[in-house]
C-alpha cells in the first residue's frame, strides 16, 4: 500500500532549477511523482507553476521526501495551518520538529502566512502567540492585535512549552532564485570556486557592495583567520577597519594573539613576517604576548596603556569596531577577551552575523563554517582562502550564496584596500 501528498512549485523554477532538483530528490528518495499542472512563465517576468502528486511506500518515506522538496521550494498543496507542538522538556522537541535551511521561510499560522525572523539553518521555528510571556519575565508581551511572530531558536536554547512548529504542512521555503538582470558575481547561488590570483574585476566589485553598504550605514562583517597576520595582510585590513570599511571582527583567539604579537615584536608566531627570519626565542613570542596582555586586563585595557599602538585589534579599539573572539580547545592562553564558553561564543556569532549585510570570510575554515551556519541565504558572502577545502567546505555545509576564491590572503586584503582606500584606484560608477 502507497501513500501519496500533492505539492506545489511556483516562481522561476526551471531556470533556477529547484523544478529539477525536486523531480531528481523525488527518484532518488524511492518515490514516484506525476504532474498534475504545469504552466510555463513565457516571458522574462513571468513565474512558472508546477502541481504534482509525490507517492511513496509509506509514511515515513513520503515524510523523508516531502522534507526534502520543501528544503527546494515545493509547499506541501493544503491550505491547513502548521502543525504545532509544545516541546515537552527544555532542549528537548518534539520528534516530528521541522529543521530549518538558511533561506527566507514561512509559516501559516491562524490562516495568515508569517515570515520567520532571523532565519538560520539547522534550528526548530518556534511560534509566539500574541499574549504569550515570550520573554519569561512572567507578564503577557504585547507584540500587536492578534500578531503571531515565527523565530528560529537552537535546540540547546529550547524552553518547555515553546510551541515548535513540527511536519512539512503550512511551511513555505523561497530559495534564492536566478536575478533576470544578469545580478552579477553575487547573484543566484553564485557558489563556484576559482583557483587564481585575485581577480581585479571581481575585487572591484566587492568592493563596489562595501562602499553601498558603508553608503546605506550597513554592516560589513570580516571573518578572520591567523593567516591573513602571517601572509602580510595584517595591514591592509587594519586600514579597512580604520577606514570605516569594517565594521565588525568575528575570529578565534589566534588570529588577536598573532595580530599582537606583530605590533609588540615584529613576528607572528615567531617569524619575522618582513624578513622571514626566526629571531632567537621567536617561538615564545606568543605567549609572551598573551602574558602581557593579560597583565593589563584585557585588550581595550593595553591599548589605553599605550603597549598596543597598531594593528587590527588597535584599530577595532581605537574606532570602537566591536568583535568577538571564540576560543577553540587549542588556544593558548587564552586572552582576557576570548570568549571560552563555546555556547555563549555561539551566541554571540549568532548576533554578529544576523547584523550583517555583507561578510568577508578571509583565510579561516573553523569560523567560516560556524559563521556559515549563523546566515540567512540571502547575506551576500565572500569566502578567500589559499586552501579549496575551506571554500568548497563552506559551499557544500549549505552557505551555497557564497562567492569562493582560492588565492592567497595575503595578496587578496591589500588590492582590496587599495580599491577600498586609494583614491587613485576607484573606478567611476
Amino acid at each position: 500500500m502507497t501513500v501519496s501528498q500533492t505539492v506545489e512549485l511556483e516562481g522561476h523554477i526551471i531556470d533556477s532549477g529547484s523544478m529539477g532538483h525536486c523531480f531528481g530528490a523525488v527518484m532518488e528518495m524511492g518515490g514516484e511523482f506525476e504532474v498534475e499542472e504545469f504552466e510555463v512563465g513565457r516571458h522574462k517576468h513571468d513565474e512558472t507553476y508546477c502541481r504534482m502528486e509525490v507517492t511513496a511506500e509509506s509514511h515515513e518515506d513520503l515524510r523523508a521526501i516531502l522534507h526534502e522538496l520543501n528544503q527546494q521550494g515545493a509547499t506541501v498543496a493544503d491550505p491547513r495551518d502548521a502543525t504545532i507542538e509544545p516541546a515537552p522538556n527544555d532542549q528537548v522537541v518534539p520528534v516530528d520538529f521541522y529543521s530549518t535551511t538558511n533561506h527566507p521561510t514561512y509559516v501559516r499560522v491562524d490562516g495568515d502566512w508569517v515570515a520567520v525572523e532571523d532565519i538560520e539553518m539547522d534550528c526548530a521555528l518556534i511560534v509566539e502567540r500574541h499574549g504569550d510571556d515570550s520573554d519569561g519575565d512572567g507578564e503577557s508581551d504585547e507584540t500587536g492585535p492578534g500578531t503571531p511572530r515565527v523565530t528560529t531558536k537552537v535546540l540547546n536554547a529550547v524552553e518547555e512549552g515553546d510551541l515548535v512548529v513540527t511536519g512539512e504542512t503550512g511551511i513555505r521555503v523561497e530559495p534564492p532564485e536566478r536575478p533576470r538582470n544578469g545580478g552579477g558575481s553575487f547573484g543566484f547561488m553564485q557558489g563556484g570556486v576559482s583557483s587564481e590570483r585575485p581577480s581585479e574585476s571581481l575585487i572591484e566589485e566587492i568592493a563596489d557592495e562595501m562602499r553601498d553598504v558603508r553608503e546605506n550605514d550597513g554592516t560589513v562583517l570580516a571573518v578572520c583567520g591567523p593567516a591573513i597576520v602571517h601572509s602580510g595582510g595584517r595591514d591592509a585590513l587594519a586600514e579597512l577597519v580604520r577606514e570605516g570599511y569594517v565594521d565588525a571582527i568575528s575570529a578565534g583567539n589566534g588570529f588577536a594573539v598573532h595580530d599582537l604579537e606583530r605590533d609588540l615584536y615584529g613576528t607572528s608566531l615567531g617569524v619575522d613576517t618582513e624578513s622571514l627570519e626566526h629571531p632567537r626565542k621567536g617561538h615564545k613570542h606568543h605567549i609572551y604576548t598573551i602574558s602581557e596582555i593579560v597583565r593589563h586586563g584585557s585588550i581595550p585595557e593595553a591599548v589605553d596603556a599605550g603597549v598596543v599602538d597598531e594593528g587590527v585589534m588597535y584599530e577595532c579599539v581605537s574606532n570602537d569596531v566591536p568583535y568577538v573572539l571564540a576560543g577553540s580547545i587549542r588556544d593558548d592562553g587564552p586572552l582576557p577577551d576570548t570568549i571560552t564558553d563555546s555556547i555563549e561564543a555561539q551566541n554571540a556569532i549568532r548576533e554578529q552575523a544576523q547584523d550583517a549585510d555583507i561578510v568577508l570570510m578571509l583565510a579561516t575554515l573553523l569560523h567560516s563554517v560556524a559563521v556559515g551556519n549563523c546566515l540567512p541565504s540571502t547575506t551576500k558572502t565572500v569566502c578567500v582562502d589559499i586552501n579549496p577545502a575551506t571554500v568548497t567546505q563552506l559551499l557544500d555545509r549549505g552557505s551555497a550564496q557564497a562567492i569562493g576564491m582560492v588565492t592567497d590572503i595575503g595578496a587578496f586584503i591589500p588590492m582590496l584596500a587599495d580599491e577600498l582606500c586609494d583614491p587613485s584606484q576607484q573606478h567611476s560608477a
